[in-house]
């Protein structure tokens, strides 16, 4: 089956977008059209980026079979590569959007339609383990003698959430969760902690602390945080907020913040998407207990599922998660 494919506007791809979502394997907050709309009109647009990359052109592409939505590509091409659209300093995943049971037509019919199109480099980061993607590509690549590679590029811990909290920590090895109780009574017995949940920014005054917070707890996030990023972060709080999924979460202490994470509460799981802490309270662990008693409040609203999103930083397995791969497919005229 050859489908109909139609370069669209993300306002007029939108409500196919969102059905097509909430009907597929892959459905995750990075891959929805608020998400990648937001990034596109804030660090993408094709302008002009701060190390003198081309400008990109989108290419954000609907396939149908006659008057039936099958999928959605949403990508864009810089120079002589096609990519996704967004990438991996936002992103924690990507992916194509698919009706379920129609990955063949999908596949064979996008990269029909890429062969006859000007590109070198086809890249496709973040993939999560177990998307169809990843074999998909593979066998039109050999199909159409292009050059595939598909390498692990990080890992994304998480963990089903039980029902109680109990079963949580029952759930974690002896040495962890020992730790973690330990810490939770050093921290109660030292301070009178105070632990608030934002999901309204309309405020900016939270997203302004959450940011402090996130550039005092490591040099790193201090050199991510460009004003350009920075404003994608203000941008996309509203958006995520105005959808009713944001929880910007503070642990307090003495009536001061010390530790902050954002979550986004999405298709019954948990994305723990950013933190920061005051390295001035390290010694009492906040920003690891902050996200323990985020995890507490998943567990408290019946998730199924908190992911830690990309990274291996110690504290995600400290807090039970485990690891899933995400993988990098690169694809070579």
């Amino acid at each position: 089956m050859t489908l109909d494919i139609a370069q669209e506007t993300f306002e007029g791809v939108t409500p196919t977008w969102d059905r097509l979502l909430a009907s597929c394997d892959a459905n995750t907050l990075f891959l929805t059209p608020l998400w990648q709309k937001t990034w596109w009109e804030t660090l993408g647009s094709g302008g002009p980026s701060a190390n003198g990359k081309p400008h990109a052109e989108l290419m954000l592409l609907s396939l149908r079979d006659g008057e039936q939505p099958v999928g959605v590509a949403p990508m864009q091409r810089m120079g002589d590569t096609v990519s996704f659209l967004g990438d991996t300093d936002v992103f924690d995943y990507h992916d194509f959007i698919i009706r379920n049971g129609c990955e063949d037509a999908f596949f064979t019919s996008l990269c029909a339609y890429l062969d006859q199109q000007p590109w070198r480099k086809l890249y496709l980061p973040s993939v999560p383990e177990g998307s169809p993607t990843i074999e998909h590509i593979r066998r039109q690549a050999e199909r159409l003698s292009w050059q595939c590679t598909v390498e692990q590029e990080d890992v994304s811990p998480g963990l089903a959430l039980p029902s109680t909290w109990d079963g949580y920590l029952a759930g974690l090895s002896g040495k962890d969760r020992h730790e973690l109780r330990r810490k939770m009574r050093r921290l109660f017995a030292a301070t009178q902690p105070t632990f608030q949940t934002f999901t309204d920014t309309s405020v900016d005054e939270h997203v302004d602390r959450f940011l402090k917070l996130m550039r005092d707890g490591k040099q790193e996030k201090q050199s991510f945080l460009t004003p350009e990023r920075e404003h994608f972060f203000r941008v996309m709080c509203r958006a995520v907020s105005k959808a009713g999924m944001l929880r910007l979460h503070f642990l307090g202490i003495d009536g001061v913040p010390v530790a902050a994470a954002m979550c986004f509460d999405y298709n019954g799981k948990r994305l723990l998407y950013n933190s920061g802490f005051s390295p001035e309270y390290y010694s009492l662990s906040v920003g690891l207990l902050l996200k323990a008693l985020s995890v507490q409040e998943a567990i408290e609203k019946g998730l199924a599922y908190f992911d830690f999103l990309r990274g291996d930083e110690p504290y995600k397995y400290d807090l039970g998660g485990k690891n899933r791969a995400v993988y990098r497919i690169t694809v070579q005229r």
